[in-house]
C-alpha cells in the first residue's frame, strides 16, 4: 500500500494499491501500472503488437513515467505528464519501424492529482472510475470501434457486452503519428475513491461490482477482490487494477490554488 501527503494547500492523503496478473489464458502480460502518490501520478497501461511488442510497449510508457521531478504546480505535472507521455509514444513508434511497421501500442489510463484538482487522462479502452457519495462514474469513454457504435445507435449496451469485436480500439499510444489523448478535470474531494483499469477487468466485472468492492474496504482489499473475481470467471485476458482514495488529513483545508 502507498501513502503520500502532498504539501500543498488541501490537506488530503492518497492511499493507493494497484495489482497486474496475466489471467488465465494468456501466456505473457503485457499490462504495466505507475504509483507514484509523491508526484500525484498513476496510470495503467495496456500493450498491443505480437512477439512480446505489446509489453514493451506498456512498460515504455512506465519506465518513461518514473521518477518525475518535483513540481510546483498543478499545470507544470501535467506538462511533465504530456512530456512523458510523448517520449513513450516516439520510442514506440521507433519499435515499430525497426519491425517493418507492425502495429504497436498500447493504452494509458491515468489520474494526475495536486492542490484539490485532478485530471484524467486517457487513449484506448483502459478505464477510470470515480466513486463518489456512493455513486460509481465511468470517467472515461473508451475508445473502441463498439463505443463508436454505441454512439451511433447502431448496437445497445447488451449487444456490446457479447460484439464480437469488442476489443478493437481507435487509439492507443505509439499507433498514430502524433498523440491522440482525451482529458478531464474536476475538484478532487475527501472520500473519492478513483479506479484505474484495463479491459481485463471489465471483461468480467460490472460497474456495480466495481462499486462494491471498493466501498467501505482498503485500496488493498479492493484490489484483491476484483482480482479475485477476474480469476473466478476465467480471466479471458491479462488484467491489472490500481485503486485510489482520497481521504481528509487532520490539518485544516485551506482552499486551493486553481485547476489544472
Amino acid at each position: 500500500m502507498s501513502k503520500a501527503g502532498f504539501a500543498n494547500t488541501v490537506s488530503l492523503t492518497f492511499e493507493s494499491f494497484g495489482l497486474s496478473h496475466r489471467g488465465r489464458v494468456r501466456q505473457i502480460n503485457e499490462d504495466g501500472f505507475l504509483m507514484d502518490p509523491a508526484s500525484g501520478v498513476w496510470l495503467v497501461a495496456d500493450g498491443m503488437g505480437g512477439h512480446d511488442a505489446g509489453e514493451v510497449a506498456s512498460a515504455s510508457i512506465v519506465e518513461q513515467m518514473s521518477g518525475l521531478t518535483a513540481v510546483h504546480s498543478a499545470p507544470e505535472l501535467l506538462a511533465q505528464f504530456e512530456d512523458r507521455i510523448a517520449r513513450a509514444h516516439s520510442k514506440i513508434r521507433r519499435l515499430s519501424t525497426a519491425r517493418g511497421g507492425v502495429t504497436i501500442g498500447s493504452t494509458v489510463a491515468a489520474l494526475l492529482a495536486f492542490d484539490g484538482r485532478y485530471a484524467c487522462l486517457w487513449s484506448g479502452d483502459s478505464r477510470i472510475y470515480l466513486v463518489r457519495d456512493g455513486a460509481i462514474t465511468q470517467v472515461s469513454r473508451d475508445h473502441s470501434e463498439v463505443q463508436e457504435l454505441l454512439d451511433r445507435g447502431m448496437i445497445d449496451p447488451a449487444e456490446a457486452q457479447s460484439w464480437p469485436r469488442r476489443n478493437v480500439i481507435t487509439r492507443a499510444i505509439g499507433v498514430t503519428e502524433d498523440v491522440e489523448i482525451d482529458a478531464m478535470q474536476s475538484e478532487t474531494l475527501p472520500g473519492d475513491v478513483f479506479v484505474l483499469n484495463t479491459d481485463g477487468l471489465t471483461a468480467h466485472v460490472s460497474d456495480e461490482e466495481i462499486r462494491e468492492a471498493v466501498t467501505g474496504h482498503s485500496a488493498q482489499q479492493s484490489c484483491e477482490h476484483l482480482l479475485e473475481l477476474v480469476l473466478s470467471r476465467g480471466a479471458t485476458d491479462n488484467v491489472t487494477v490500481v485503486i485510489v482514495k482520497v481521504h481528509e488529513a487532520e490539518t485544516t483545508r485551506r482552499g486551493t490554488n486553481g485547476p489544472f
